[in-house]
């Protein structure tokens, strides 16, 4: 289940985490367990507990972060 699916089930610290570090390939067991927690999703992990995005999450949160951006600069 890739992250676009999971988005609006997270909370947003960790969608703030996952903005702020748009080019983070490999997500920390700590952020992979918020996603847990937070949506019952049991992502693959390696032996550290990490999980390694795939290139359609990182263009989702490229472009998440892209809007973010967008949208601070605009009503700034």
């Amino acid at each position: 289940m890739g992250i676009e699916n999971l988005w609006d089930r997270l909370e947003p610290e960790t969608r703030q985490w996952l903005v702020d570090n748009p080019g983070c390939r490999i997500l920390p067991r700590t952020v992979v367990a918020a996603i847990a927690k937070s949506t019952g999703a049991q992502l693959e992990q390696d032996r550290h507990g990490e999980t390694l995005l795939s290139p359609e999450d990182c263009d989702f949160i490229r472009s998440a972060a892209e809007l973010q951006d967008a949208h601070f600069h605009k009503s700034s």
